[in-house]
Formats: C-alpha cells, sequence, structure tokens
C-alpha cells in the first residue's frame, strides 16, 4: 500500500502546479481590477459575495465530506445525493434571487439586486456540481483536478480583464463566480457522469447525515467566524472602509489560500483510509504542523514587513488606507495556515462533532472581538488587532481539544513542533526590522525584491544548519541527474 507520504506528495504536487501557476493569474487580475474600479465596487461584491456564501453552506449540508469518508456508499446512493443536490440547488438559487430586494434595502445600495440576481446562476451551478467534483477528491485524482483548477482559473481571469477594459463597471467581478461554477459542473458531469431521475433522494441521503450534519452546523457557525467582519463593517462603517478592509484581507489570503488550497484538498481524501489509527494521525499531524509552521510564520513575518511595497505594487497609491490592516492581519497567517489543517483530521478521526464545538467556540470568540472593534474602537485597525487576537484564543482551543478528546496525546507534543519555526521567523523578523529602516526611500520594486530573497536566503540557511531539510544534498543529487542525461 502506497504510505501516506507518497500519496501527500503526489497529491500536492499536481495541486502545486495548478495553484501557483494560478498565482500569478490572480494577482493580475486584481491589479487591473484595483486600478479599474473604485473601492465601493469592491465593498458592494464583498456584501454579496458574503451573502451567497451563506446561501452556499446549504447547498452542501457537509455531503463532500461525507461522501470522501463513506466508503460504503453505491452508484446508486451516490446518484441519489446528486438528485437531492439538484432539488436543493433549485429551491436556493429562487429564494437567493428574490432576497435581492431585502439585501439591497437594508444596505442602500440598488447595485446589489443585479448583482445578486446574476450571482443566483452560480448558486445552483455550486449545488449540482458538488457530487460529482467531489468523486475526485474521494478517487484522489488530483492530476485532473490541478489542470481543471488551472485551465479554469486562466480563461475567468482572462474573461474579468476583457470585461473590466471594456467599462463594464463593477460586473467583472461577478464573472468569476459565474462562470467557475459552471465550468466545474460542466467537467465534473464529463467525467463523472450521474442521472436525472424524478426522486429526492433521502434514503441515500440518511446513510450519510449522522457524519455530514456536524459538519454542516460547523460550516455554518464556521461562515459567520469568516464573514461577520465584512457585513458589520459594510452596514455600520460604509462601502469605501469595506473595499480597504476587503482588500487588505484578501491580498493576505492570496499566498494563504494558495498554499491550503494546496495541502487541505488532498488531506482529507488519503487521512480517511486512516481513521481507525490515531496513533497514525497523531504523527502525520505532528509532521503537517511542523512543515505548515515553517512555511507560514516566516511567510507572516514577510509579509508584515512587506506590507507597504506589496499593497503599492499590486493596487496602487488609491488603496494605502489598507496597509496598516494588512501589516496586522498578515501576522494571522501562521496561525490560519496550521488550523487549516485541523478540519481535516477532526473529519479523518469520524469527530465531526468535536469540529462542530471546536468550531462553535471559535464563532463565539471571533464574533465578540469584531463586534468589539467595531462598536467600541470604530476603526480598521482595531479591528484587524481583535481578529488576531481573537485566532490566537482559537489556535490553542482547538488543538486542546484535538489532543485531549479524538487523538488522546499529549499536547506537548504539538507545540514542540512549533518551537523551531518560531525562532526561525524572530530571526527574519528581527532582520527585516532593520533592513527596513535603511529602506524608506528605496524604489518599492527593489526593497520588495531585496526582502524577499534575504528571507528566502536566511530561512534556507536556517533549514539546513537545523538538518531540518537537507537542501545542499537534495541540490547535489538533481544536478547529478541532470549531468547523467
Amino acid at each position: 500500500m502506497t504510505s501516506i507520504k507518497q500519496q501527500m506528495l503526489s497529491g500536492v504536487f499536481y495541486t502545486a502546479i495548478a495553484k501557483y501557476s494560478g498565482i500569478i493569474i490572480s494577482l493580475i487580475v486584481m491589479a487591473v481590477l484595483a486600478r479599474l474600479l473604485r473601492p465601493d465596487d469592491f465593498g458592494v461584491m464583498a456584501i454579496a459575495t458574503v451573502i451567497i456564501n451563506f446561501f452556499n453552506i446549504f447547498t452542501n449540508i457537509g455531503f463532500s465530506s461525507a461522501i470522501i469518508q463513506n466508503k460504503r456508499l453505491t452508484p446508486k446512493d451516490i446518484n441519489n445525493i446528486y438528485m437531492f443536490t439538484i432539488w436543493l440547488g433549485i429551491i436556493l438559487s429562487i429564494l437567493f434571487f428574490f432576497s435581492a430586494w431585502g439585501i439591497a434595502s437594508y444596505y442602500r445600495d440598488n447595485q446589489l439586486i443585479h448583482i445578486c440576481h446574476l450571482l443566483s446562476i452560480s448558486l445552483f451551478f455550486s449545488a449540482v456540481s458538488i457530487v460529482p467534483n467531489t468523486l475526485f477528491y474521494k478517487n484522489k485524482n488530483f492530476k485532473f483536478i490541478a489542470y481543471r483548477t488551472f485551465f479554469i482559473q486562466f480563461s475567468v481571469g482572462i474573461l474579468s480583464i476583457i470585461a473590466a477594459l471594456l467599462g463594464a463597471g463593477l460586473y467583472p467581478l461577478t464573472i468569476q463566480p459565474i462562470l467557475s461554477s459552471a465550468l466545474i459542473l460542466g467537467v465534473s458531469l464529463k467525467k463523472y457522469p450521474q442521472k436525472i431521475q424524478w426522486t429526492v433522494g433521502i434514503e441515500s441521503v440518511k446513510k450519510i447525515w449522522n457524519y455530514s450534519i456536524y459538519q454542516f452546523l460547523f460550516n455554518v457557525v464556521n461562515y459567520f467566524t469568516r464573514n461577520l467582519d465584512k457585513l458589520l463593517i459594510g452596514k455600520y462603517m460604509g462601502m469605501t472602509p469595506l473595499g480597504y478592509y476587503e482588500k487588505s484581507y484578501r491580498l493576505m489570503m492570496l499566498p494563504l489560500q494558495n498554499i491550503t488550497y494546496v495541502i487541505t484538498p488532498v488531506m482529507h481524501p488519503i487521512l480517511s483510509d486512516y481513521q481507525n489509527d490515531m496513533k497514525k494521525l497523531a504523527y502525520s499531524h505532528e509532521r503537517i504542523t511542523r512543515l505548515l509552521a515553517f512555511i507560514g510564520f516566516p511567510l507572516g513575518i514577510l509579509l508584515f514587513f512587506s506590507a507597504q511595497e506589496l499593497v503599492l505594487c499590486v493596487f496602487g497609491k488609491q488603496w494605502i488606507p489598507s496597509i496598516p490592516i494588512f501589516k496586522i492581519l498578515s501576522l494571522t497567517v501562521g496561525i490560519q495556515l496550521i488550523l487549516s489543517s485541523s478540519g481535516s483530521f477532526y473529519q479523518a478521526g469520524n469527530d465531526t462533532r468535536g469540529l462542530f464545538i471546536s468550531g462553535t467556540f471559535s464563532a463565539i470568540v471571533s464574533v465578540s472581538s469584531i463586534i468589539i472593534g467595531i462598536f467600541y474602537f470604530s476603526s480598521l485597525e482595531a479591528i484587524a488587532w481583535c481578529i488576531f487576537i481573537s485566532f490566537c484564543i482559537n489556535f490553542i482551543q482547538c488543538y486542546w481539544q484535538l489532543y485531549s478528546c479524538m487523538l488522546h496525546r499529549k499536547i506537548l507534543f504539538f507545540y514542540k513542533q512549533l518551537l523551531s519555526p518560531i525562532i526561525v521567523s524572530a530571526i527574519i523578523g528581527s532582520i527585516l526590522y532593520l533592513i527596513s529602516l535603511f529602506s524608506e526611500q528605496w524604489n518599492i520594486v527593489i526593497s520588495l525584491i531585496f526582502k524577499t530573497v534575504f528571507s528566502i536566503i536566511v530561512w534556507g540557511i536556517y533549514i539546513q544548519y537545523t538538518k531540518e531539510y537537507d537542501i545542499i544534498s537534495k541540490v547535489k543529487k538533481i544536478t547529478l541527474k541532470i549531468k547523467k542525461r
């Protein structure tokens, strides 16, 4: 049997090819649209996106992870669940379509009516694609997923830029969710075709309900944890401040997503094979945590000290108010990167109930911090600091629960994995602080390149010196193979 490491490396390799090539596409699209559209345009789209994401929770109801985890589902069960998602998608799309007027009235912006009407199309496609798309992950077709992802990113990015250049207003922002969901559905059904039948599929849904219900409840509370800040900022501080906040948050999430989306989609399908071996799951978790910490903590420090250069390079001078927010949020990158892996282990250990409990605690802490930031301090920077504190508290709680209640292992094994990554991050941060004192008058592109290259060199030296990874030996082996060819 192929080991966890081999399966993970294979899955991560193909997913990384698509995702990291997609970073360039995403940056180009974001840079072009940020210069063609106003901050309040992004604020309006942020509100619409937050609300449709809430409806999207109900299109899934935890089915994806349940289908991956359950090894006893028959092709007939899969098809029945597919039919259930079709009926669910129709109902939710109609509800979202007719809720557009209420949403626009609440936020006093009539643009939301047309945006929500358009996005109701993507809501239906997203619901119908859940089952066939999940089968790619269940069968570990990571190579195919990688090619599909790159094709969709490239196509949608080009069309969005063309529409923006032709003066389509904020509507280019709707192209990505609509076209992406349609293409995913088309490609998924081509690979895993399903039959249209006159059935609701309740009997098959019941087989996965006990597992999926807690996953669904976790998704609900996680939604509010992730999106309440945008909803409240848009309502009580205005669309322009929301635009600044949303843009800084998205820039912070860009490297984070392009790391987590490479690793986490691969984890649950592979780890589900070891759902009855807690010792192996615990060992795998600590190895993955150490890897993510060595990536996330130094990356967050680099983003913090390169905030000004990044915002000005990517978005331009009109987005200067986003810089201090981005700096604070960048400090959460390492914590978020590690936390992103926790859900896969709760799922693989058949403990979606524990995932829900942890998510509920996280929601209470996060919502409280956001409310304090908005209504007590009334500033975007204060909100960012409150979010940072809430992530720290949630980080401690999540892993205490995972280790004490599911893995039944001392939490000390987990915290040991973080020590060395924190040390190298502190070294990089100290050096970047000194560089920042002398680089204020430098060209922003040169400053960004210098800080990035220097951080990578310091990180590489530390990794090599501490024997975390023998980079020199690996380079020698690759060079030797090239010479033999």
